[in-house]
């Protein structure tokens, strides 16, 4: 193993992902839900209307009482709901995380900010008061600290449950990792306030992307560059060598802050890695000197960074010098591309084509915990991808973005039917048998469906719950209501291939080599080998029965199977669409 090979955490290899985002995962505490004014400067800026929390198990598309006469679009109204969410619900499920077999998890942003996705942080030094037992009272901690002087910051009532819910999660094994937004901050940050109101006399005139100061536009409106124009978002000052030595020593302050917050060097009590937004958007040499920050603080810390591009383009950022992986969407792409036809053959050449260019573009070791996703936050649930397969295709990314929204007429928002489970829990299999370390989206285990943003961000679906029937977007008249609830079917399915995993090294930690690539069949195969301990995983996606007994694999035990068996003499038996997973004794 080369130099340059040695470079990601030891921990992170193989490892199963639980991405949660906290508003809508659970409501443990019914005390601290945001109010109106917790709102204030985010979309859609609709002070006026009534509000209130809403209800968890209500149909998603339907107008609740209180929302009946707020003159917004149904997107904007479901961009203004909140559920109430929050930590204290986080920790009331661990025993859940824990069953379904999760070993880390990657929290979606939990600083202070007033939107729901909090990608709009007001502060990085707090965790939202809204996530914990005493909102007002935190609020008024913070009011005494000056923002940028770590040596006056306090621990908030919500910060010290965040702190207890990464102790309970560390006693129980799983690795914890938060959401770094460092690129663009809110409308309410401390930053932006005091920029906007003392002008060219801030203490923080440079920390922002100034266009144009208020005596400089023609309204006398302080104009700031904005992330992707949003005006919520507005950026973080760069030049050549990246973020700037202001916002640059704050980012190392709260960064310390969050790995090591007993400040002695008890890494226990701190998160285990970040995961950074928008990665690309910020210069190399900035991600170069925060890795060594971050590495000072704790060698083994997990850095993954969100860069949605060619592999090509994301081989500078893995080096060794700035991340360890990548939320891999091009491993979303591929195995889309290929479980997710519209009368198209499958390839099997061609998804080996695509995957072992992915495996190649990196160091090895990076391919063992590269962020093996199959949707997110920024995608449409999977289940509901495959009910749309005609519309888009997912690599054209810009275009498909747009294109898997509620607003495009043509999306299909119904609940999907059996057909696009079966074909999603195709996907699952390979997804939790290939190499890396396979996430799952919070609720795409029970059921969740949807279009992209907002509504692939609806309330988790609990199996203690009774959940309201669901109806279709207005813009298919023709869709009945659909039962909604907890999929037990898939959560099992999920459940079990996770067990798989984690009991055979060979899928959690070993190497990899196809086996079987045959175009004409419509069959692709994989081993995962680790030591003695070799595993074959074969998928016919084809329209008849495939028959095989891979080589070495005469003597062998069944450890999966969907439409598939194994008989004597190691012969599987695969029917269409169906999948085995074996291993040689």
């Amino acid at each position: 193993m080369s130099a340059t090979e040695q470079f990601v955490p030891e921990w992170a290899k193989g490892i199963v992902w639980y991405q949660i985002f906290p508003e809508r995962f659970h409501r443990g505490d019914t005390s601290n839900d945001p109010g109106l004014a917790d709102q204030i400067n985010s979309w859609p800026h609709d002070q006026t209307s009534p509000y209130q929390t809403h209800p968890w198990t209500s149909d998603w598309y339907t107008r609740q009482p209180y929302e009946q006469d707020n003159r917004l679009n149904l997107s904007d109204t479901l961009q203004r709901r909140r559920y109430g969410g929050d930590l204290q619900g986080v920790l009331d499920k661990l025993d859940y995380l824990v069953d379904l077999g999760i070993q880390a998890i990657y929290f979606n942003p939990l600083f202070e900010a007033p939107s729901s996705h909090k990608y709009d942080a007001a502060t990085w030094h707090h965790i939202d008061p809204n996530f914990g037992p005493d909102p007002d009272g935190d609020r008024k901690i913070i009011a005494t600290e000056t923002p940028d002087d770590p040596s006056t910051w306090k621990w908030t009532s919500a910060d010290k449950l965040f702190l207890k819910l990464v102790d309970e999660l560390h006693k129980r094994g799983m690795r914890v990792i938060i959401d770094g937004v460092f690129n663009h901050m809110g409308l309410n940050s401390w930053v932006y306030r005091d920029l906007v109101e003392n002008q060219r006399e801030s203490r923080f005139s440079d920390w922002m992307k100034v266009e144009k100061w208020a005596d400089e536009s023609k309204n006398g409106e302080t104009i700031i560059r904005t992330w992707e124009g949003y005006k919520e978002l507005p950026e973080i000052m760069q030049n050549r060598s990246g973020i700037l030595p202001g916002p640059r020593q704050y980012i190392f302050d709260i960064t310390r802050r969050w790995m090591d917050p007993l400040g002695n060097g008890e890494l226990s009590k701190g998160i285990d890695g970040w995961r950074l937004d928008v990665a690309f958007c910020i210069k190399h040499p900035f991600w170069k000197k925060w890795r060594k920050h971050v590495r000072s603080i704790n060698p083994e810390a997990y850095l993954l960074a969100e860069i949605i591009d060619t592999p090509k383009k994301q081989q500078p950022y893995l080096k060794g010098d700035e991340f360890d992986a990548v939320m891999n969407y091009n491993f979303a792409f591929a195995v889309s591309e290929y479980f997710i036809r519209e009368d198209k053959p499958a390839l099997p050449s061609v998804l080996d084509k695509k995957l072992k260019e992915l495996r190649e573009a990196y160091p090895h070791e990076v391919s063992h915990v590269m962020h093996n996703l199959l949707g997110s936050h920024d995608t449409d649930r999977v289940a509901s991808r495959i009910a749309n397969s005609k519309l888009f295709t997912m690599r054209n990314w810009s275009q498909y973005y747009h294109k898997s929204k509620m607003v495009n007429p043509k999306y299909k928002t119904g609940k999907p039917g059996e057909a696009e489970r079966h074909i999603l829990k195709l996907m699952v299999v390979f997804q939790l048998t290939y190499l890396g370390a396979p996430v799952i989206y919070y609720g795409d285990e029970t059921g969740l469906w949807g279009p992209n943003d907002p509504c692939n961000r609806k309330p988790m679906l609990w199996p203690e719950l009774k959940y309201d029937n669901e109806t279709a977007f207005p813009n298919e008249p023709d869709r009945n209501e659909e039962p909604n609830g907890f999929d037990a079917d898939l959560h099992a399915h999920h459940r079990e291939l996770i067990r798989v995993r984690r009991e055979n090294k060979a899928l959690a930690n070993g190497e990899y080599r196809t086996i079987i690539a045959d175009d004409v069949s419509s069959v692709f195969g994989f081993e995962r080998y680790f030591g003695d301990e070799r595993v074959a995983v074969i998928f016919n996606t084809g329209s008849v029965r495939y028959e095989c007994c891979p080589e070495g694999y005469a003597e062998s035990g069944l450890l999966f199977g969907m439409n598939a068996e194994l008989s004597r003499n190691g012969i599987s038996r695969i029917e269409p669409d169906g999948v085995i997973i074996i291993r040689k004794k």
